[in-house]
């Protein structure tokens, strides 16, 4: 009986042993596939992705397009979708092997579908025939030729034009022929000629990670002549021109880092809402303003006539308009707009204009938070949006006649980010993260038989989810949840943080930390997934990993966000230590003799400051961060920033800027700090990285830098994330002690 009895138990734990757990790493992190957002077939049968994989050997990320079918019978079901991550895979498939894709789009009819390919030429807007019955695609070809390439294609709705982006030379603006050959002749010139040098007249000359190079964002439109082509028909070019609907020296529309597009067609397809900034010096305004123009397809010889024919709707606000939206109907355009100029971080409003009468709507004065995302009811009755709330993202939706605010239901506890209703308008669709898991795709019930009814008098529905790409790596991997926890900050105020376990946590040990500060430094920690800054992996080998929601984080009303304007170092300082002070007070697993703290821009600053101010911590990583005030300012791009948070410029309030400097307080430098900075940064210029290293050497204070030649404000390339990663982790694990 012994032996039967030891044999059974052998048997039972070989799968056990089989599928032992390992803590997550880097090499994990890269195998995961990067979903997007969801775009449901105009039937409501199918729904296309795009999803990114990462090649770590080679260096490089590619996209390509992806289908499941839209059956909420299929999937895994449950309360939350944090909670299915594990499972078999979904029906998803690759449509497109042999070709990389990224954000498709229905043709109205559903026989096609438009997406950005780098084939041939660049990016360009590719077109492929869809068998809808079998779910496969039967064709595919290049639809445009454009030599400054192209971005963000948009269907027309009644199918026969496409609308995209592009960076042209603004002056080229001329007859549509003659305007592509002068884009062309310039792109050319620039890259053959052996002068590189560049004259600049205004500010903006370069924005994010880029020099503009004379260049505009400007919106065209193409027209399609074709049902369908069978794969083998090369596309006539020469038959259909783009025509340039935003021409003149304005970006139109603005730059954006992602998100909700800032363009729009209305629904008879006649004409185009876009975003533009006409203000003189585009480097101190956030004056986005919504303007609308007649879409005119065909050849012509001037195009003198377009700039007369825009109509500026928000002219009498001097603060941002922006994200433009047409009711179904065609009644409204719903946007999001701010009420303070010059600040970026000022609450956004859910707007809605009435397109016959010029009235405009606030329809979220209510609500202290921000509306992120936002759509239509297929009915023109309701809009959803999300919304930031104390570290998730919720959907709720303001019904149009009356302004009540209604939560969805289920999704009040769940962080939604893209999300679109279904054309029938019975289910939303939306992608959802969380800290052990990146984006997937899932699918609920909104309300029987697709009627915009509040429903909330029914039982939650449940969520479905629809796409299972990242289930076998992450059923390798073992992670640990966020936990939140409320303590006593400045003025007062309650303030929330988050802590993260190491795997295979020991309550009996002592854990080393790393304690990380968020950007912004209007943003927050939160429940969702992060590939550059991820907790679980700087949890992974053994650290507990604290978060703190400081006064001027998003998600606990414009109050508390305001907190922070022209008081960098203060109160956010005082919440920061006070609740790592909580932290170690209340968890006893914390070892408090061996911290590092962390950050990344407003973090760098942040991290800076503190090691002027306080020799807690065992060792600093400062990203990006801003060192010294006055050459922060003179060297970044969006100047409206600098000026806003600092209540002026340099000349105007000297001692602001002077006040909240990490370089005034150096002298006090001791702790050992690793400074990272990227070549590209034109937000935090390169040299305040630089001047930190300098300092810190020439005090003798042991400091080490990792410069990215490469990398802006973010670092994206795979296998400089695997640089950074190591890095980092090395320098914290050699002033904790954590390797031996």
């Amino acid at each position: 009986m012994r032996r039967l009895a030891f044999l059974l138990v052998l048997l039972f734990c070989i799968p056990a042993f089989s599928q032992a757990k390992h803590p997550f790493t880097f090499e994990d992190m890269m195998k995961l596939k990067r979903v997007g957002e969801p775009v449901p077939s105009p039937d409501g049968k199918w729904v296309l992705f795009a999803a990114v994989d990462v090649d770590l050997a080679a260096n490089k990320k590619t996209s390509h397009i992806w289908i499941v079918p839209l059956n909420t019978n299929s999937g895994v079901t449950g309360a939350s979708p944090v909670q299915q991550s594990s499972g078999g895979p979904g029906n998803e498939r690759i449509l497109i092997a042999d070709q990389d894709g990224d954000r498709p789009r229905w043709r109205p009819d559903g026989k096609s579908f438009a997406f950005l390919s780098t084939k041939d030429h660049g990016s360009q807007v590719w077109v492929a025939a869809f068998d809808g019955s079998s779910g496969t695609v039967t064709g595919v070809w290049p639809l445009t030729y454009m030599p400054t390439e192209v971005g963000g294609e948009l269907w027309s709705p009644d199918g026969k034009n496409i609308l995209f982006t592009s960076d042209v030379y603004p002056e080229c603006d001329r007859a549509p022929k003659e305007e592509l050959l002068c884009n062309e002749n310039k792109v050319r010139e620039a890259r053959d000629s052996k002068i590189k040098a560049q004259i600049f007249d205004r500010l903006l000359y370069r924005h994010w990670n880029a020099y503009k190079e004379g260049r505009r964002s400007h919106i065209f439109v193409n027209a399609v002549l074709f049902d369908s082509l069978p794969p083998t028909t090369a596309f006539p070019f020469d038959q259909t021109i783009p025509r340039d609907l935003t021409p003149g020296d304005y970006d139109a529309p603005v730059f954006s880092l992602g998100g909700q597009d800032n363009y729009a067609f209305s629904p008879d397809g006649k004409e185009i809402c876009y975003t533009s900034n006409h203000d003189k010096v585009e480097a101190t305004s956030t004056n986005n303003d919504l303007w609308i123009v007649p879409v005119r397809v065909g050849a012509g010889d001037s195009r003198a006539q377009v700039p007369a024919q825009t109509k500026n709707i928000t002219a009498d606000n001097p603060a941002s308009d922006s994200t433009p939206l047409y009711s179904p109907d065609g009644k409204y355009i719903a946007y999001r707009a701010q009420q303070r100029p010059g600040y970026e971080s000022d609450r956004f409003r859910l707007m809605l204009y009435d397109r016959k009468t010029g009235e405009r709507k606030n329809l979220t004065e209510s609500l202290d938070r921000w509306v992120g995302t936002f759509t239509w009811s297929p009915y023109s009755t309701r809009i959803f949006f999300g919304t930031d709330n104390e570290g998730r993202t919720t959907v709720s939706s303001v019904l149009v006649a009356t302004g009540q605010i209604l939560e969805v239901p289920l999704m009040a506890t769940e962080t939604a980010d893209d999300f679109v209703v279904t054309p029938n308008g019975e289910n939303i669709l939306f992608t959802d993260n969380s800290l052990r898991e990146p984006n997937a795709i899932y699918s609920s019930l909104l309300c029987p038989n697709g009627r915009d009814n509040p429903c909330g008098h029914l039982p939650p529905p449940p969520i479905h989810k629809l796409t299972h790409l990242n289930n076998a790596v992450l059923s390798q991997v073992t992670m640990s949840p966020l936990e939140s926890f409320w303590f006593p900050g400045a003025n007062g105020d309650k303030v929330e943080g988050f802590l993260v376990k190491p795997p295979n946590f020991d309550a009996t040990k002592k854990y080393p930390v790393k304690f990380l500060i968020h950007g912004g430094p209007q943003g927050a920690w939160g429940d969702d997934w992060s590939y550059r800054w991820n907790p679980e992996l700087f949890a992974a080998n053994g650290y507990v990993v604290i978060m703190i929601n400081f006064h001027g984080s998003t998600g606990y009303g414009q109050k508390f966000i305001d907190a922070i304007n022209g008081d960098w170092g203060g109160v956010p300082f005082e919440d920061l230590m006070k609740g790592l002070d909580y932290a170690e007070h209340e968890y006893f697993f914390i070892d408090r003799f061996r911290e590092c703290a962390l950050g990344a821009s407003y973090g760098g600053y942040m991290t800076n400051w503190i090691s002027g101010h306080t020799d807690r911590f065992k060792c600093i990583v400062t990203h990006d961060g801003l060192f010294n005030a006055f050459s922060a300012w003179g060297t970044t791009e969006e100047l409206w920033f600098n000026n806003w948070e600092f209540g002026g410029t340099p000349y105007t309030n000297h001692d602001m800027y002077n006040r909240w400097s990490p370089r005034n307080s150096a002298k006090n430098f001791k702790t050992p700090t690793l400074v990272i900075h990227g070549q590209l940064d034109y937000r935090l210029d390169v040299s305040e990285g630089f001047q930190l290293f300098t300092t810190l050497q020439t005090m003798g204070v042991p400091s080490k830098m990792l410069y990215f030649p490469d990398e802006g404000h973010w670092v994206l390339k795979p296998q400089n994330s695997q640089l950074w990663y190591k890095t980092v982790n090395d320098w914290v694990d050699q002033w904790t002690g954590t390797k031996k």
